[in-house]
This record gives C-alpha cells, sequence and structure tokens, in this order.
C-alpha cells in the first residue's frame, strides 16, 4: 500500500491541519516509512506469541503505599511559596 498526496491531504483535513504541498511530499514520505515498517512487522510469525499487557514483566508496584500521614501545616505548605500573603499563595491575575 502506498500513500498519496490526496491520502495526506485527506489526513491532515481530518487533523485541522493546512498543509504546503512541500509538508505533504514530506508526510507522504514518512508516512510510506511507517506503513513499510508496518509491512515487515507482519512478515513475523507471532502464532506462538501470547497476547502482553505489557512489554516487560512488571514484578512489583512502582507506586508507593498509600497510608495516611499528618497533612502539611498551614505554615509549611507556605513556606516553599515564591509570593503568599499571611494565609494563601499569590499568584498572578490570569482573568481581566
Amino acid at each position: 500500500m502506498s500513500v498519496t498526496n490526496k491520502d495526506v491531504h485527506y489526513v491532515a483535513n481530518l487533523a485541522r491541519l493546512q498543509l504546503t504541498e512541500e509538508e505533504a511530499e514530506s508526510l507522504k514520505g514518512d508516512m510510506n516509512k511507517i506503513l513499510g515498517y508496518i509491512d515487515t512487522l507482519n512478515e513475523l510469525d507471532t502464532s506462538d506469541v501470547e497476547p502482553l499487557e505489557h512489554v516487560m514483566e512488571i514484578t512489583a508496584s512502582t507506586f508507593r503505599k498509600d497510608v495516611a500521614k499528618e497533612p502539611l501545616s498551614h505554615d509549611d505548605a507556605l513556606k516553599n511559596a515564591p509570593d503568599a500573603d499571611s494565609d494563601y499563595f499569590r499568584v498572578p491575575r490570569v482573568i481581566e
């Protein structure tokens, strides 16, 4: 299967992208390389391969234990704030 300029412009339209002809030509080459790689992968015999949930076997959880701890005090929470008044973090105004 080969990607044409028409295919590239169709996909670009779906993604709401406006491409120049040079960009479309470059993407056509990239998309053809990707499809060529997929064709190479499709040549492999995977009939004896079990479906994987992860590429590597995960033996230990990477998440910390969910243990209740004492919350930060108000002063500790504000200690490293770049700008704070007595009770709150002060941030730049973003709504006018």
